[in-house]
């Protein structure tokens, strides 16, 4: 097949949408596929070449959060689509590109599956957002360019039930893969542990960008907790206030390739606190490096984390639950141990080549007329009985520590 994947971000970029896109392109090019990634130029020219076919259209920062670049509108965007002739166009976390691409992709008579990535809602509701890009005007938008398109794709099923909800049709799961092989618990480092710890306090860490809608501020309980030495990987307009909210936190910035997998499997406990997720793909990294995770009963957690078994499900923006969970995992490392341990076979297989070979099974079932014709209500039901579920974790206690999640 020949794809056109319309994306609003791409490496040098870090995040889950530039690093999905990445493994789906890769994917295609192994499996003998055509790919053309049309992505915004990043602020600074790249000092290598991409990994695949990519096309570069004009872009600028998002005023006060740099690490976002938002495209400019172009006419060029259509021609490099009909330029490529796809047989279909894949839509990462279409918004501002992403629309424009969906409209391109109708127009041309091209049918197009939109992968929903990010919750965009969430992220006015967030930021407070002015100029009329509420919470309401955005699932306006989001609902316009999923129903344009001839499938959309959900990383979880929280999130197909927060699409089905907002009057999206035609929706489908599509997770992500993790690198099994780079995260794993083999590269626990005790040097770098030793490094990171000094004096043998249990490492707790969090990685991931560092901005209000991910709530990093929630930590503050545990930099309190003694023996407990938190850590804090990325990068993001919020470092400065955090760096005052999370006293004694060792700030680490941004960590790529090996070197993160190394961070990864140190941990004692890692813990997200965003309540925004539509996945949470570092939740799931950390998990293959076998460490014991945290995170927020909402969301893609609740796909990811089976709650005292794999690790801790606490009630969402709630600083007290985040700190007593990770007290209760600080207090015993053999539980920390069986958590880990089941973390990594529980998501192990889950490669992104399996992954990347289901979405050629959505390519195929949309080009194909009888399969698309088939009912897609299974992905909604699916969420609701997910989410029915959730409230009998949020105040479940751990069968060691005493700690209410």
């Amino acid at each position: 097949m020949r794809v056109a994947i319309v994306t609003e971000s791409f490496p040098p970029d870090i995040n889950g949408v530039a690093h999905s896109v990445l493994r789906t392109a890769e994917h295609l090019l192994r499996r003998g596929h055509q790919p053309l990634v049309i992505a915004p130029a990043p602020a600074v020219p790249l000092s290598a070449p991409d990994p695949c076919p990519v096309v570069r259209v004009p872009a600028l920062s998002l005023p006060g959060y740099p690490q976002v670049r938002l495209a400019l509108p172009s006419r060029r965007l259509e021609q490099l689509i009909a330029g490529h002739r796809p047989d279909i166009v894949h839509l990462a976390s279409p918004f501002v590109l992403g629309a424009r691409g969906m409209a391109a992709a109708d127009r041309l008579g091209i049918p197009a599956v939109a992968v929903y990535q990010t919750d965009l809602a969430g992220y006015a509701r967030a930021y407070r957002a002015g100029s009329g890009l509420g919470e309401a005007a955005a699932w306006r938008r989001i609902r316009a360019v999923h129903c344009a398109a001839a499938r959309t794709l959900a990383p979880s099923t929280p999130a197909a039930q927060d699409l089905t909800a907002h009057g999206v049709p035609r929706v489908r799961l599509w997770p992500r893969g993790v690198d099994s092989v780079r995260f794993h618990p083999r590269h626990r480092d005790q040097a770098l542990h030793s490094a990171l710890a000094p004096n043998g306090e249990v490492l707790v860490g969090y990685v991931g960008r560092l901005a209000p809608e991910k709530r990093v501020d929630l930590l503050s309980g545990v930099c309190a907790l003694p023996g407990v030495r938190l850590v804090v990987v990325g990068e993001g307009p919020s470092e400065p206030a955090l760096r005052q909210a999370l006293p004694g936190a060792l700030f680490l910035g941004r960590r790529e390739g090996d070197e993160l997998a190394a961070v990864f499997a140190s941990l004692d406990v890692f813990v997200h606190t965003g309540p925004m997720e539509t996945f949470c793909q570092t939740i799931q990294e950390a998990m293959a490096s076998g460490v014991a995770v945290v995170g927020p009963a909402v969301g893609g957690p609740l796909d990811l984390v089976a709650h005292r078994r794999t690790g801790l499900l606490v009630q969402p923006r709630d600083v007290r639950a985040v700190t007593e969970a990770v007290a209760a995992l600080a207090a015993d490392p053999e539980l920390r141990e069986r958590y880990g341990a089941q973390a990594r076979r529980e998501v192990a297989g889950r490669t992104w080549e399996s992954v990347g070979d289901q979405l050629l099974d959505h390519y195929q079932q949309v080009l194909t007329p009888a399969a698309a014709a088939v009912p897609v209500a299974a992905a909604a039901a699916a969420a609701t009985a997910k989410t029915a579920a959730a409230p009998a974790v949020l105040g479940t206690v751990p069968d060691r520590g005493g700690v209410a999640a």
